[in-house]
């Protein structure tokens, strides 16, 4: 039995990854022409055909995605999202997960040198390479004017995955400095199952099933940045503990 299930795991990846590449390739064109409009009109219709490569994605993978709204984001007014860092899945569900407006994703740099999904990678977020100081200033400015530019932002706070059985790694100050600094809410984000569809060990732990992401209630900027950073944190990390999520062990 053990083995007919590794057989039949080989089988589903290599489908996953075919389909990851095949719909890409689909994107690919359109993604070129609209990075010809501009970075923000053209980045918002990006941003659209990157949605449409996740639903697509999700859907052939048979991952079906839920959000679950503990409290909605404010009409008219971009926020800044945060949530927790688990698995390479992440990418798709945050693409699942905020669909009300344009956004752009704060990502690592090194992806960016992948062919073609590099090249789509690029166009739809505000990269940083953490390695250098002035490229991480000058990632915290290109926010800053996404931001004045009424576009929301997403930012993983823990800055890589957690490979901790705790519910959180400990986070850093970027995200909640720019929110006291623009005067922009944050809205944390937990997303639940992502650990379960495709476990950071290896690309053979894929697996169809449920995809959830709990909106938790927004965090205005009129405390300093360490009590910002605090209240995020603990908000999402009761809402991970009351979830059950799979990678906390209760004897850490």
């Amino acid at each position: 039995m053990n083995l007919f299930k590794k057989i039949i795991s080989v089988i589903y990846t290599l489908y996953v990854m075919v389909t990851f590449v095949a719909v890409m390739l689909l994107i690919f064109p359109f993604v070129g022409l609209a990075s010809l409009l501009g970075k923000v009109r053209g980045g918002n219709i990006i941003c659209n055909l990157c949605r449409l490569w996740a639903d697509l994605c999700l859907f052939l993978w048979g991952i079906s995605h839920k959000n679950i709204f503990e409290d909605n984001k404010l009409k008219n007014q971009s926020v800044i999202y945060i949530f927790n860092h688990i698995s390479y899945m992440d990418v798709p569900i945050l693409l699942k997960a905020f669909r009300k407006e344009p956004i752009r994703i704060l990502a690592k740099s090194e992806l960016g040198k992948v062919p073609i999904f590099g090249y789509i990678y690029k166009q739809a977020t505000v990269m940083v390479n953490r390695e250098s100081d002035a490229a991480r200033e000058q990632s915290v400015r290109q926010l800053k004017k996404v931001l004045a530019k009424n576009i929301s932002v997403v930012i993983a706070p823990e800055g890589t995955f957690n490979l901790t059985h705790k519910p959180l790694k400990e986070f850093y100050n970027g995200a909640f400095k720019i929110a006291v600094e623009t005067d922009t809410p944050i809205q944390p984000v937990v997303f639940l199952d992502a650990y379960d569809r495709l476990h950071y060990d290896s690309i053979f732990s894929l697996t169809p099933g449920k995809s959830r992401a709990v909106f938790l209630p927004l965090i205005f900027p009129n405390k300093s940045v360490q009590e910002l950073k605090q209240a995020a944190y603990t908000a999402m990390e009761k809402t991970i503990i009351a979830y059950n999520c799979a990678w906390v062990k209760n004897d850490i």
